[in-house]
């Protein structure tokens, strides 16, 4: 059986991203712009803020947009969080557009962490919006493992977490 996925990024597919991040207090704009690119590698900003010192935070709001999520996606897939993503990614949804956040401080190391909702991790977040039409098919296709085979999902099933970050008991 051939293995191969589809591979999708979202640029090119009829979709519009953006990432909006907020700096403040003593955030690195160099740090987080390298967090950001970790997952996000096509991201970039022609001016960057001067790093912050005694009586000079940082006070900024960063957007980037039409950023190519393959890389994102491809992190999804090598950490095998697939369904908590699908049910995450979708938890915001509203016909064409969804938004989510995923912790800047995991991005640092590669990695995707979905901070609970109503929490601000420390570190803070970047919040994606993703719209375009098609898009729950195309977020259950993103998301897609051959587990689901066996165990079909799709948004908000009753096997989807709670929407306080709590998991769904089934069988």
């Amino acid at each position: 059986m051939d293995a191969t996925r589809l591979r999708l990024t979202g640029t090119g597919e009829g979709f519009s991203t953006k990432i909006t991040t907020v700096l403040e207090g003593v955030d690195s704009p160099r740090k987080v712009l390298d967090a950001l690119q970790t997952l996000f590698p096509d991201a970039s900003t022609e001016s960057m803020e001067e790093e912050p010192r005694m009586g000079r935070p940082s006070n900024a709001v960063w957007t980037f947009e039409d950023v190519s999520l393959g890389v994102f996606l491809q992190q999804l897939h090598e950490q095998r969080i697939l369904d908590t993503a699908l049910d995450t990614m979708s938890m915001e949804m509203s016909e064409e557009t969804t938004t989510f956040s995923i912790a800047r401080q995991a991005a640092v190391a590669g990695k995707i962490a979905f901070p609970i909702p109503g929490d601000k991790p420390v570190g803070g977040v970047f919040r994606i919006t993703v719209s375009g039409p098609g898009l729950e098919d195309w977020l259950q296709a993103a998301t897609w493992h051959v587990g689901r085979s066996q165990v079909p999902r799709h948004i908000n099933d009753d096997r989807a977490m709670e929407h306080d970050g709590e998991a769904t008991t089934w069988v």
